[in-house]
């Protein structure tokens, strides 16, 4: 008994070292962590955003989650990127470098003065990290908010869960970081980056109503922690340009898991596959002779795992995707119908995406509008080669395409009874119609989940 209370002291000691040295640890782990300010120039406002982020290498280089710019802002409408040290007021100018479409993490880089100030968080990396098991102790840091002057604070908790999604994936107990920012445990070892966190369901209760499902997420901080070991191989993706080019593309779209149901009638229930849905016309795929129905069973002699849920699966194919370069040659194992064939493919290039379309804003008229792209064919069911029209980016509140009803996302495809067939046409109209002070109204044919829609405008 005596020695068991000895071995128990022992134990105490050896905790109340940790934990002694918790504040020791966090203070070194602090130079890693920055929070990045910048401003969204839209057509009518300028949104600043604040988000945190964290330190890679050498150079001043910090990642931001990916969820800190939407996909279809153009690069030339950020500006103004600052970063500030946790508990500091001074800014430092840093500069965009682009999305990384892997990962989606976007990249900034910090100006050489306070890039040496900073330390890489691979420093606090082990050689082969490992991944958590459930019930271990781990620890991370928030930043306050700019009237604190971003001071951190320390949140601890558990692994509640560990699973891929298609990363190796951890979820704790209660919020450990914030959105982006590193997770330790207790001897100070990197276990992982905060994403955006999942949202938790609840029941809200109204006086005289019944409950009603809600779902809050907590923006500040966050549970779910993309682990070390699915997170350090990809700090050298930094992009070449704003753009995130080179990105490969293959023109499959609209990936399904296999149905339970037809996994059985196949003989597929100890494999994972995706249903191929949707090819786009001279893509990849299609040259490479894949067809509609398809499933795709391997990649290059690699059998997709088994994930739960199974939707995962669809993800994991299209990351393996992203994990390669235009150019390259890969190997599909497919089933088609009950016949096993494997398909080479050779993977192009992504074309023109959102972000990098041509645009133009009418500020009388109050709307964007940008050109008609090969994705957008998809979305419209027409072929890659049938690019008429634009595209409605942006809908300027109580202007007067919203007052008429247009909105966001509306396929332009006439402009006064005319078919439009480009984007340069379009805004020569458009252009036309701003210009005209006596002109009352024009009228525009626009598509809308597959109707049509006639929409007329009134300018005076």
């Amino acid at each position: 008994m005596k020695s068991f209370r000895l071995f128990l002291a022992l134990l105490g000691l050896v905790g109340a070292a940790r934990a002694a040295s918790l504040p020791a640890l966090l203070k070194e782990r602090l130079a890693a962590v920055v929070t990045v300010e910048f401003v969204i120039q839209t057509e009518t406002d300028r949104h600043p955003v604040t988000v945190l982020g964290t330190v890679i290498d050498e150079h001043g280089t910090i990642i931001l989650p990916g969820s800190a710019i939407p996909a279809t802002v153009p690069p030339d409408q950020l500006h103004d990127f600052k970063v500030y040290r946790p508990s500091s007021s001074e800014e430092h100018a840093a500069t965009y470098l682009g999305q990384d479409v892997l990962t989606g993490w976007h990249f900034v880089r910090v100006a050489d003065e306070l890039a040496k100030d900073l330390v890489p968080i691979t420093r606090f990396a082990a050689k082969d990290p490992v991944a958590p098991q459930l019930g271990d102790d781990v620890w991370g840091i928030g930043l306050r908010g700019k009237d604190e002057d971003f001071a951190p604070y320390l949140l601890r908790t558990q692994i509640a869960i560990v699973s891929r999604l298609p990363y190796a994936t951890a979820i704790t107990a209660q919020d450990v970081a914030g959105p982006g920012l590193p997770v330790f445990d207790p001897e100070g070892r990197l276990v992982g980056l905060t994403e955006n966190s999942f949202g938790q369901n609840y029941l809200l209760f109204v006086r005289n109503q019944s409950a009603q499902p809600v779902m809050l997420v907590n923006v500040e901080e966050s549970s779910v922690v993309r682990l070390a070991v699915d997170v350090l191989p990809y700090f050298g993706r930094v992009p070449v340009s704003v753009s995130g080019r080179p990105i490969p593309w293959a023109g499959i779209y609209g990936l399904q898991p296999v149905d339970p149901e037809v996994a059985r009638l196949l003989k597929l229930e100890k494999q994972s596959g995706v249903v191929v849905s949707d090819i786009m016309a001279e893509s990849p795929a299609a040259r490479a002779g894949l067809q509609e129905g398809d499933i795709v069973l391997a990649i290059d002699g690699q059998l997709l795992p088994r994930l739960k849920p199974d939707h995962i699966v669809a993800d994991y194919f299209g990351q393996e995707i992203l994990r390669r370069l235009p150019g390259q040659e890969l190997t599909l194992a497919i089933l088609r119908g009950t016949e096993r064939k494997e398909i080479k493919m050779t993977l192009g290039d992504e074309p023109k995406m959102v972000r990098e379309a041509a645009r133009k804003y009418f500020e009388r008229l109050g709307l964007t509008v940008r050109e008609f792209l090969k994705t957008d064919s998809i979305a419209n069911r027409t072929k890659p080669d049938e690019q008429s029209g634009v595209v409605v980016g942006f809908v300027k509140p109580n202007g007067p395409v919203a007052t008429a009803g247009l909105r966001p996302d509306d396929w332009i495809r006439e402009i006064d009874g005319v078919p439009v067939k480009g984007f340069a046409e379009a805004v020569a109209r458009l252009e036309s119609a701003e210009a005209d002070r006596t002109r009352s109204e024009f009228v525009l044919l626009a598509s809308r989940g597959g109707e049509t829609q006639v929409i007329r405008v009134k300018l005076n």
